[in-house]
Parts: C-alpha cells; structure tokens; sequence
C-alpha cells in the first residue's frame, strides 16, 4: 500500500502542493509479486479498517479512504481538498506555515493553537554518519565490500608480508558484514560466495583441469543471486555489479591457474633440479668417478660407463653433492 496516504491522514494537519495526488492506497506485495485471492482479500480488509479508523480519528473522509484503498482511487489537491481528505493547499513552507497559523490540533495532552508564522525554519540533514550507513546499507555496495575484503585477505595470505592488502581486506570485510546486519542476508547466499572463492584457490593449488574453476564461477554466481532474502528485484545485487564481480574473479583465477601450470611444466633453472639435463664437459676421467664442469662450476660427478676426459656428458640425476652424468654419443 501507499503509506504516504496513511501518514497523510494521520497528521493533525494535512497538506498538499499544486501539482500532486493523493491516493492509491492498494496493498501490494514488494517486488511486484502477485498475492492469492484469499490473502488479497484478507490484506485489504485490514488495510481499509485501519485507514477508516485514521480517518475518523482526524475527522477526514472515511468513504475516500476505503475507496483509496479497495479501488487505488486518486485524487489532486483540489479534489482531496474540496473531499475533506487534506486542510490546505500550499506552494511551499513558508506559505504553509502561514495558512496554518492558528490553526488548533487536537493532542492527547489538550487542545493546541498553532502559531507558526514567521517561524524560523531549521533544517535538520543527514549527518556523516548516517550518510555512510545509507551508503553501505545498499546491497550492492555491500556485495562489493564483501568481495574486495576476501581478495584483499586471499592476497595477503598467499604473500605474507605484504600488510596493505590484508589491512584494507580486513576493512572491507567489517563494513560488509556491518552492512550485511542491516540487510536480510540469506546466509545460504553467503555460503556459497565462499563456496565458490574457495573452489577457486583450490583449483591453484590442485590440479583439476578447471573442474574446480567452473564450479567456483557457478556457486559464486548462485550465491551472488541468492545473497538477500526479498521477492523479486527488491534489496537485491543488480545483474551489471555481480556479473563484472563474477567475470572479474574468474579472469584473475584463470589467470592464476595458468600461471600455476605454466610454473608446473616449466623445467627448473636454478637449484639442483636445474642440472638436470644439462650438459657439460669431463674435466677428469671418470671411472666410474671424477670431476665434470657443468655451468661454469666444477662438481664431483660418477658414471656407469667410462668417460674420457674432455667428452662431453649430460647429468641425469644429482645425488647429495655429486651428480651422475651419462657419456653425449655423437
């Protein structure tokens, strides 16, 4: 229902500006989904009972009111005016504020005469704070917070050290969940997220061909879906923010999962690993032992056939501080 209609008539003065209406007052379902018959039924009459008792608390038109409610009737100002649904018609405050003046309310207290004019206006605004919780109270900015504080945290838990990535993770994580208390969060939603992210390390660490890759993106995306608990479009993360989130994930996980195998394949260049395969010259003759040169360095070396010294060897294997090296036929 339109609360605005409610609230309207449940002020002591009602007022309306040239230009606007009053009125549709019909219960809907957020989002736009559509109710039973029998809850409809049940919805309206409740609703109609509760706007007629406002009315004739404030002595306004009680048949208007049901109608607004049962029939999404509208009225202009004109209209509500002449129907003794609003008291006055103004262009802005200070006009309002002087038809009101001497006006007398009703309040539990007794009755009241207005004197409202040339009243000093003092506009009370948003504060800093509240603005931040309106910011963060966004499902979308929430979403995002959420998201950059798991790669700022995954970051620095794969470089120690670091310290910025986690400390502005760390952040992000407490705003998200600060703003997530004051969102309707389905923790199912929630789950899967990290569901998803962490299919996606694995997949880094273990290689799975990108099994772990396609459901870290499919749970991430079901998770991003899932994450409010509202009907239809309403507090809900919009296509446009969970797709750049889900593809932007995605790109740098692959990227990194190729890197990984790339990084398996390549063969080593440095450390014992490195010699292998590598070839060099026999400085002395081996037999089965002697000394080869192998990357500038001299290194004891042995091998299961006689080698001359000065033929060339190639290491097959490094054992301790000796390599074993095998005779380069040529």
């Amino acid at each position: 229902a339109s609360a605005g209609v409610f609230v309207t008539l449940a002020a002591h003065i009602a007022a309306m500006a040239p230009g606007t209406n009053i009125g549709a007052a019909h219960p809907v379902m957020l989002g736009g989904e559509r109710m039973g018959k029998e809850m409809s039924e049940k919805v309206t009459n409740d609703a109609v009972a509760y706007i007629k008792a406002i009315a004739e608390r404030r002595g306004r038109n009680q048949k208007w009111a049901e109608d607004a409610v049962r029939k999404s009737i509208s009225s202009t100002p004109e209209e509500a005016l002449k129907a003794g649904v609003i008291d006055v018609i103004a262009e802005d405050l200070e006009e309002l504020l002087e038809k009101i003046d001497g006006r007398k309310v009703k309040l539990p207290s007794g009755e009241k005469v207005l004197h409202t004019k040339g009243a000093k206006i003092v506009e009370i605004r948003m504060s800093f704070r509240d603005k931040i919780l309106q910011t963060l109270s966004n499902p979308n900015i929430a979403y995002i917070l959420l998201i950059l504080g798991f790669y700022g945290l995954i970051f620095e838990l794969s470089n120690p050290g670091a310290i910025l990535p986690g400390v502005i993770g760390g952040i992000c994580i407490i705003l998200a969940f600060y703003a997530l208390q004051m969102l309707p969060v389905n923790y199912a939603g929630l789950l899967l997220i990290l569901l998803g992210l962490g299919l996606l390390i694995a997949d880094i660490k273990v290689p799975s061909y990108g099994l772990l890759t396609v459901g870290g993106i499919v749970s991430m995306t079901l998770g991003s879906l899932m994450l409010f608990r509202t009907p239809g479009s309403f507090l809900s993360v919009s296509w446009p923010v969970i797709l750049a989130a889900v593809i932007t994930t995605a790109a740098f996980f692959i990227f990194a999962i190729g890197m990984a195998i790339k990084a398996r394949l390549t063969k080593p260049v440095s450390g014992k690993e490195g010699l292998i395969g590598e070839r060099g010259v026999a400085r002395t003759p081996l037999e089965p032992s002697g000394m080869v040169l192998v990357h500038g360095e001299l290194w004891q070396a042995k091998s299961d056939e006689p080698v001359g010294e000065g033929e060339e060897v190639e290491v097959v294997a490094v054992e301790g501080l000796k390599l074993k090296v095998k005779k380069v036929d040529k």
